[in-house]
């Protein structure tokens, strides 16, 4: 007996269906593949970075950044996560770890006043002959020049509120990128809580760790070491 058309017409699309589905199947097996995920650094990289947060005044304003500081932490990266005032000591600590061999990436990220302490930071790291892979900073809060450079900075700034772009010093090295995110629905006290800045500023310190394996050159600064102080603790406190 020949199927009829109704017959027919619903045996097509059975197997339509059941392509549908394979193709499903396969771009989920994509997906979820390790090989195909590549932004988590190694765990031999991880394992010898640290990454050091720097929370504004107060210290109870930039709790953000302790959930970057646990994400990064599930991923097996070492973190610390400090007030801004701590940048003079950790400076030291991560100098000894440094030289030490403990350490090969040294990252800094820091919210408001803490994201104004980081070219200190930076710059006394380089005194000290210590390399700085990547600096994040969202939304310094006064106006910072960077004199010494990390590998890369990164200023993440709301430019119609409080925070500030960073300027470049004449003679700096290493890159600097100034990111407006204006318009975008983030405030002062919530950028270092959205979603999205979270997700970039952590795809920004895998990306860094996985390029350890060219480390960055200690910045030099010519005649004498200026003092490190605080761009931050010479200004009025402000969150």
């Amino acid at each position: 007996m020949r199927p009829n058309g109704r017959h027919t017409a619903g045996a097509s699309q059975l197997s339509a269906l059941r392509i549908w589905a394979m193709g499903l199947l396969l771009l989920s097996a994509v997906a979820i593949s390790p090989t195909g995920a590549k932004a988590a650094p190694s765990q031999a990289a991880a394992a010898t970075t640290h990454v050091y947060l720097l929370r504004g005044v107060l210290n109870i304003f930039s709790l953000g950044l302790d959930t970057i500081g646990a994400r990064l932490q599930a991923q097996g990266i070492p973190v610390t996560v400090a007030n801004f005032v701590s940048w003079s000591s950790l400076a030291d600590e991560a100098a000894i770890a440094y030289k030490a061999g403990r350490l090969k990436t040294i990252i800094l990220v820091g919210h408001s006043s803490g994201a104004t302490a980081l070219p200190d930071m930076i710059a006394k790291l380089n005194q000290l002959g210590v390399p700085v892979k990547l600096a994040i900073g969202l939304d310094s809060v006064f106006k910072t020049k960077l004199s010494t450079g990390a590998e890369r900075y990164i200023n993440i700034y709301i430019g119609d509120g409080p925070g500030e772009p960073v300027r470049a010093a004449a003679g700096l090295r290493g890159k600097l990128d100034n990111v407006d995110v204006r318009g975008t629905g983030v405030g002062h006290i919530s950028i270092d809580k959205n979603e999205a800045i979270q997700r970039r500023v952590i795809a920004e310190i895998n990306a860094a760790i996985m390029r350890s394996r060219a480390p960055a050159v200690p910045v030099a600064e010519s005649g004498v070491p200026r003092s490190a102080r605080s761009a931050a603790a010479t200004a009025p406190a402000r969150n």
